[in-house]
């Protein structure tokens, strides 16, 4: 027990500077511009990402209430390497492209920002979620991991699915 706790402490650590280090990366990133590239193909893509993450996060919730916990385990690993593809594309895109503006009006714009603002705030807040939920299951600690998982669950399943409605949202201003 005392080697387990020392391993989820050991990743404690890591789990904080990644979580300070990510979002801080993807602001400075925002503001730098590679050009030369057109990468106006992944929007899309990674749209498409965030929805088969949602996807995936319910059937593998799916499977830990059935008892198939390998299935669960890789799903969530798959949820994981997903979300980490996002990321990338999504700074890749934002490095070569400008920025696209809402050109909704009326009630739909506050919708729009609305989703928008909460699905940011979200996202910084997933990432040390998701990464202590995963030590937590990898270093076996199972009582803690739901306890945290029940936290997590919804609210990743929540930037999943906003981030498509974002996208949807804002497609049509595409230049």
């Amino acid at each position: 027990m005392g080697a387990t706790i020392n391993k989820e402490e050991k990743h404690r650590k890591l789990i904080i500077v990644l979580s300070i280090l990510i979002p801080l990366a993807v602001a400075v990133l925002f503001r730098v511009k590679v050009p030369g590239y057109d990468l106006s193909f992944l929007p899309p893509i990674y749209a498409s990402i965030n929805g088969l993450t949602a996807v995936l996060l319910i059937i593998g919730f799916l499977a830990i209430k059935n008892g198939k916990k390998q299935l669960h385990e890789n799903l969530m690993k798959i949820c994981i390497g997903l979300s980490a593809a996002f990321l990338v594309m999504y700074v890749a895109y934002h490095m070569t492209s400008e920025s696209t503006a809402y050109g909704g009006d009326g009630a739909i714009r506050y919708v729009y920002y609305f989703i928008l603002i909460s699905h940011i705030f979200l996202s910084v807040a997933i990432v040390p979620l998701v990464l202590f939920t995963f030590v937590r299951a990898l270093s076996k600690r199972f009582d803690r991991h739901r306890k945290l998982a029940r936290i997590t669950l919804p609210i990743w399943i929540y930037v999943a699915i906003t981030g498509v409605i974002v996208y949807m949202m804002i497609s049509p201003y595409y230049s």
